[in-house]
């Protein structure tokens, strides 16, 4: 009892300040947690105004969350006189190799992240975006999957997605038909233009407003082109396009009007060769 006595009387003070440091570290660790899941939780009150998916506010918030308590964590260690530098230093270096690891997972995560917050597009939309052109099916932090129009799943990377350009076919109500129709140098141009006006005017799913355009191209080798621009609604875009093309094919040839194709004219002459 008294070596112990002794030993506390020389060591008194170090145990005192040891015990006050402890306890110091306990509470900077106690009110330091309960800050950052404050804080956390702000960051996604704020997100969630902004209308985002659930998947990145819950994402980004245990991102602030775990940075926050390695801050506490840190700084509760340094209050017991633990060395935090060399910590700091292998949390640092753990980070750089996990980061040239993975980033091309966290770009694509990124990536990810503007895709949903600026929504570009949604599930739904049909769009042409990497190389590839079908429905948006789902939006995922790494990926987005789409489905080609003859039913094939194409996963792109969301990377790849925000690094081309994207073209969104479902954000406007109406879209324009582009046709290119080829009529006869022996047509009668006026006589060809009135049937093609009156074929797309007398369309169901051709809208009035704006009206459709009508009007000779160009002069082409072997044919006169016109255009054929008809407007209508995004979601009759493809029905319309088939139908106005089977009847134009059928009018044209009740009205007698040529639709010219490629040709060529090969004459043969007879050589005679001297001596034969």
């Amino acid at each position: 009892m008294e070596m112990i006595q002794q030993w506390y009387n020389e060591h008194s003070g170090m145990i005192v300040n040891y015990a006050i440091a402890l306890v110091l570290a306990i509470v900077i660790y106690w009110v330091g947690s309960k800050v950052a899941r404050m804080i956390s939780n702000l960051v996604a009150k704020l997100m969630n105004k902004k209308e985002l998916d659930s998947i990145i506010v819950n994402f980004v918030k245990s991102i602030v969350y775990g940075l926050l308590m390695v801050v506490v964590i840190i700084a509760a260690l340094g209050q017991v006189g633990i060395q935090t530098a060399s910590f700091i230093a292998v949390i640092g270096a753990a980070g750089l190799a996990v980061g040239l690891a993975l980033q091309g997972s966290l770009s694509n995560f990124a990536a990810g992240v503007l895709i949903i917050a600026f929504r570009p597009f949604k599930s739904g939309d049909f769009i042409e975006a990497a190389g590839a052109s079908g429905i948006v099916e789902e939006i995922k932090l790494f990926s987005t999957f789409i489905r080609t129009g003859d039913n094939k799943q194409v996963i792109l990377s969301n990377s790849s997605v925000v690094g081309s350009a994207i073209t969104n076919y479902s954000t406007k109500p109406t879209r324009r038909i582009d046709l290119v129709i080829g009529v006869s140098y022996d047509a009668d141009i006026k006589h060809a233009k009135a049937v093609l006006t009156d074929i797309a005017e007398s369309h169901p799913n051709v809208l009035k407003d704006p009206g459709a355009t009508i009007a000779v191209l160009e002069l082409a080798d072997n044919s006169v082109n016109f255009v054929v621009r008809p407007w209508v609604k995004t979601a009759d875009y493809w029905p319309t396009y088939f139908e106005l093309m089977e009847t134009i094919k059928i009018r044209l040839d009740e009205e007698k009007i040529g639709i010219p194709y490629p040709q060529m004219d090969v004459h043969i002459q007879n050589a005679v060769n001297n001596g034969e």
